[in-house]
């Protein structure tokens, strides 16, 4: 099974260009306060020019279901990702007004003194039916992602991470080129996300970190 990559935070054209180029699935565009945050305005005008096949996903933070119904529809995004504690109807209710092809990940920010809470959150989600993928995330005071800090991947893969994975599951947080090759081959994760490990500053992506990103990710799926 090829091996699902995103890369997020993008803030221009270039960068979501860079991205496609070296070879990701999905490009990502936060809509909540961040270094990283971008306009529906910004955002529509990014969208045309991209590959359709590449997928355009939204982040939201703590975004009302009718704010996230017209930023899709706005900007041409193809899936979403959810950073709140929506309601367990939510995913549905965006399903019926966007479409069964949308694409919808849930976020669990891992925590390593609770393990079984975390498992539990995704059995959970699991249950739903509505949800594609968790995204499995670290978490610090400050920021509830593009955090820059990696969870604990040997408590992850022994209470989370593994065959028994009942949902698609993301591996994010604190990845970068020099350690995405072992995230990959401990944690086995259907997909892998980036933001700050690939950034020259927050917002900003560096083209020789996207590239050796995508290709160490992609370099695990053949070993």
């Amino acid at each position: 099974m090829s091996l699902w990559i995103k890369i997020c935070g993008n803030t221009s054209l270039k960068d979501a260009r860079l991205a496609v180029e070296a070879g990701a699935d999905a490009v990502g565009f936060v809509f909540a306060p961040s270094p990283r945050r971008v306009s529906a305005a910004e955002v529509a005008a990014i969208v045309p020019h991209l590959p359709a096949a590449v997928e355009k996903i939204g982040v939201f933070v703590d975004a009302s279901l009718s704010e996230i119904y017209l930023t899709v529809r706005s900007c041409g995004l193809t899936g979403v990702q959810l950073h709140f504690e929506a309601g367990q109807e939510a995913p549905a209710k965006l399903r019926a007004r966007l479409g069964p092809q949308l694409r919808i990940l849930r976020v669990v920010h891992f925590d390593a003194r609770a393990p079984g809470q975390t498992a539990e959150q995704i059995g959970l989600l699991a249950q739903d039916g509505q949800v594609d993928a968790v995204l499995v995330d670290s978490r610090t005071a400050a920021a509830v992602g593009g955090t820059g800090v990696a969870f604990d991947w040997i408590a992850a893969r022994k209470t989370v991470f593994g065959d028994g994975a009942r949902l698609k599951l993301v591996a994010a947080g604190g990845l970068n080129p020099e350690n995405v090759a072992e995230a990959v081959g401990l944690l086995q994760p259907w997909g892998v996300d980036v933001v700050s490990g690939v950034e020259a500053s927050p917002g900003r992506k560096e083209p020789n970190k996207v590239g050796a990103f995508v290709a160490r990710a992609r370099a695990m799926e053949r070993a």
